[in-house]
């Protein structure tokens, strides 16, 4: 549900379907075979890797619809893989991961493992990279509903520094395992 966040005009869920979309499009032009597999705390769509005719075009229909589910739960997403994904493939993972990485670490180190070779793309927005609000509010957790008053002039630097520690942390995992990982904010195309 943090994915459906956006300041922009269109959210984070949307900007990580089109990174998806134009992957899947010039591996498919290629010759490769692309799949989906869509989660939020339960998996959602699941299209094995095929280069079919009609193939892509279901891919992109399974982009298209809007995320859901309240919370978000990396593990068992990335368990499912492991088990019905037996060819050694690339996986690309897109995602906030605005979750706890120690959870995230046993997970991704089974996927390279089974000699996946696993790029990560973090997206995040500018709002919540630069926390540039103005004026005390309320702020609404999107997964988990609880409301709380916060005054961003005084948040601001406790904030931005656990989420550059949360960062670095993912940013380390993914080096240690030989994962490429990349952050991206959705006012860059």
């Amino acid at each position: 549900r943090s994915m459906t966040f956006g300041s922009r005009g269109y959210t984070k869920a949307e900007y990580a379907a089109t990174l998806a979309a134009t992957l899947a499009y010039f591996l498919y032009l290629q010759g490769d075979a692309v799949g989906v597999l869509t989660f939020d705390e339960q998996i959602r769509d699941y299209l094995p890797a095929r280069h079919r005719t009609g193939h892509l075009r279901q891919l992109m229909l399974a982009l298209e619809k809007p995320a859901g589910g309240q919370a978000t739960n990396l593990a068992a997403p990335l368990k499912r893989i492991v088990e019905i994904i037996r060819k050694r493939g690339v996986i690309v993972l897109l995602s906030d991961f605005l979750a706890p990485i120690d959870r995230l670490e046993p997970d991704l180190i089974t996927l390279t493992a089974c000699g996946h070779e696993v790029i990560v793309f973090q997206v995040l927005d500018p709002a919540e990279l630069a926390f540039n609000f103005d004026a005390a509010a309320m702020f609404q957790d999107v997964e988990s509903g609880r409301t709380l008053f916060i005054d961003p002039a005084a948040a601001r630097k406790e904030y931005l520094r656990k989420l550059d520690a949360h960062c670095a942390a993912l940013r380390a995992t993914c080096q240690r395992l030989g994962i490429a990982c990349h952050r991206l904010a959705t006012d860059r195309p």
